[in-house]
């Protein structure tokens, strides 16, 4: 497993992807504050569908997850899905 930055010619960008076997297993956009999703995890889980997505905030109460399947939440529910 990889831990890796995604950012394009197109200036998408992730902020961490987990890297398996050359395909991304977990994709994790980072927030200060509840904010719209951005753009780059849009595009990459559109091009990566089965790959989990999370948005995350350090001070965002928001929880829910798109229509595309990308889980927007604040940080300490992923960190205790980790442990």
């Amino acid at each position: 497993m990889e831990l890796e930055y995604f950012r394009d010619v197109d200036r998408r960008e992730v902020d961490f992807v987990v890297v398996e076997k050359r395909k991304p297993v977990l994709m994790v956009e980072c927030k200060f504050g509840d904010a719209e999703i951005g753009r780059g995890l849009h595009y990459m889980k559109a091009r990566f569908p089965d790959c989990e997505a999370f948005q995350i905030s350090a001070t965002g109460t928001k929880d829910y997850r798109s229509p595309e399947g990308i889980r927007v939440c604040p940080s300490l529910l992923l960190l205790q899905t980790l442990v």
